[in-house]
């Protein structure tokens, strides 16, 4: 069986408070993106993952679709064994939650294909145990989400009207490094109300607390956010802790010009997802 793994972009993303366990407090709209990373499931003797597309970092061991395998065998021992081959076109680290799109995916995978019959509820919480952006790919609908990112509050917003451009720029940003230097303070405008403003009104009122450090450490990054507005975005902004810059384009871009190395897609928003 094949499964479809889509990411997302955040539209503002402001860092409220630090939590007593080490995580931080947050509020962000997840939009998600028609842009898929693909994972099969086939039968086999032993469990296995194979990687294919783009590296991902790290020992495949520790990879989260290996982990969500692992989260369900714990509860349910007499699961069988299965044979996972993930192709990764989407890249890793740059702030469009493939990871965890991947993880997410692969539980709802194995659920249909071992029909185990977990519930949405189930699924969510399994999901929150393999990150925090996890659960809002098993709703995987445009959502309001405050605590670590896992309280999600859907919302009406629909983007079907516009086109998306996606740049990365190939630059890795660390998370923690990213989260040591930010100073958590509640936003001076909620996301909460974001669907009362049109995109074009977003520019002066929706921001990502992480864009200043990481435009100052590395201004490639902001370089991309200045060419897509010159471009004609009605809306550009980083999302998550970057590297991954989007516009928001009212009519499909004839040419997006950046340099060979950089990741760019250009999408139609009007696109439905796949599963």
């Amino acid at each position: 069986m094949v499964f479809f793994s889509n990411c997302k972009i955040n539209l503002g993303l402001h860092i409220t408070a630090k939590r007593a366990d080490g995580f931080h407090d947050l509020e962000t709209v997840f939009y998600p993106l028609p842009l898929y990373d693909v994972l099969e499931l086939m039968p086999a003797d032993e469990t296995t993952l194979q990687l294919y597309g783009l590296p991902i970092p790290g020992n495949k061991d520790h990879n989260i679709v290996w982990k969500a395998w692992q989260l369900l065998k714990q509860d349910l021992p007499n699961l069988p064994p299965v044979g996972f081959h993930l192709l990764k076109n989407i890249p890793a680290g740059a702030g469009l939650g493939a990871g965890s799109a991947n993880g997410a995916t692969a539980l709802m995978a194995l659920n249909r294909f071992f029909d185990l019959q977990l519930s949405q509820k189930q699924l969510l919480k399994y999901a929150l145990h393999l990150g925090s952006d996890c659960p809002f790919f098993i709703l995987n609908s445009p959502c309001h989400a405050t605590g670590r990112g896992e309280v999600l509050n859907p919302i009406s917003l629909n983007l079907a009207e516009y086109y998306l451009a996606v740049v990365n720029p190939g630059v890795h940003i660390s998370t923690p490094w990213a989260f040591s230097r930010i100073t958590p303070a509640p936003p001076v405008h909620s996301l909460e109300t974001i669907t009362d403003r049109t995109p074009s009104q977003w520019e002066q009122w929706i921001t990502n607390d992480f864009e200043r450090l990481v435009f100052e450490a590395y201004p490639e990054v902001h370089a991309i956010k200045t060419r897509l507005l010159a471009m004609g975005a009605v809306f550009a902004a980083m999302t998550g802790t970057g590297s991954t810059v989007f516009g928001l384009f009212k009519h499909r871009p004839d040419r997006i010009t950046f340099p060979e190395t950089y990741f760019v897609k250009c999408l139609s928003l009007a696109e439905p997802l796949c599963r």
